[in-house]
């Protein structure tokens, strides 16, 4: 299994290739070649920052059997797909922001798939082929939106609202992972990817029969049973099978004008 990512040096961003301790500096993003430069730098000295830049990014709902008993719905019988921003993603160690917290404002915890060659019409047995590789995603969601609204788009796509990382990882198995999500230091979601209702490779059919997924491109496969509201202060921790954690904090958000969100921090506080 190789793990990809973004980082930082400063004010220099780049992807590259972690080894051990170290990352190898990566000429163009690995989802389009990996073609390092010869340049290493310690993971310790760099900032995690977001590991994939899609062109699109698309969400899957009611994916897990205890999900759709949790919120009320019924099987749809096909996958249910919506667009999120990709303005809403968020790096590893960055700040959620509730956009309007009068609002319940809940977390889910999910696979993510980062695609990795151009997908149109791709049968089942073929999709996997189609996969670069995959990270832990949150899909945060503002339930009062989502209700009165009676689509996903808007309530899904604030600022911070896909929290995503910290790393990527090619050549994983994510037939039967865990998927964990704790809140404060309690676990509030657990399951495993087996328990999924359309696996990846159907997900990813299914999407490129109506679309075309480029290389980049980021799928999160649906969550499952446990979601529930997050407040300020919050300390959110989710987790795919022994890869490192994605950590993230929640606060208020600021009204106004909004600058570059904080990216990460130090490495060594992985």
């Amino acid at each position: 299994m190789k793990t990809f990512g973004g980082f930082r040096s400063g004010d220099e961003f780049f992807y590259g290739e972690l080894r051990g301790d170290h990352v190898h500096i990566l000429a163009k993003p690995y989802w389009i070649q990996i073609q390092p430069i010869g340049e290493v730098f310690p993971l310790a000295n760099l900032q995690i920052d977001l590991p994939v830049a899609p062109s699109k990014l698309i969400a899957v709902g009611l994916n897990y059997a205890d999900h759709i008993t949790e919120m009320k719905r019924t099987p749809l019988g096909t996958p249910l797909i919506w667009f999120k921003s990709p303005s809403s993603l968020l790096p590893h160690h960055g700040a959620i922001e509730i956009a309007f917290p009068e609002h319940q404002t809940d977390f889910e915890v999910e696979l993510a798939v980062v695609i990795g060659k151009t997908a149109k019409n791709v049968p089942a047995e073929r999709a996997l082929d189609c996969v670069f590789g995959y990270t832990i995603g949150l899909d945060i969601s503002d339930r009062d939106l989502q209700k009165s609204e009676k689509q996903f788009g808007r309530c899904k796509s604030f600022d911070t609202y896909t929290p995503i990382g910290p790393f990527v990882y090619a050549n994983a198995d994510v037939s039967d992972v865990s998927v964990e999500l704790w809140q404060n230091g309690a676990l509030r979601q657990s399951a495993r990817t087996s328990r999924m209702i359309y696996s990846v490779a159907q997900i990813i059919s299914f999407t490129s029969q109506s679309l075309t997924l480029l290389p980049g491109d980021l799928i999160l496969t649906g969550t499952p049973a446990g979601v529930g509201p997050i407040h300020a202060g919050d300390q959110l921790e989710a987790a795919i099978d022994n890869w490192p954690r994605l950590r993230n904090s929640v606060v208020i958000a600021q009204h106004g004008v909004r600058t570059r969100n904080a990216v990460g921090t130090s490495a060594t506080t992985i």
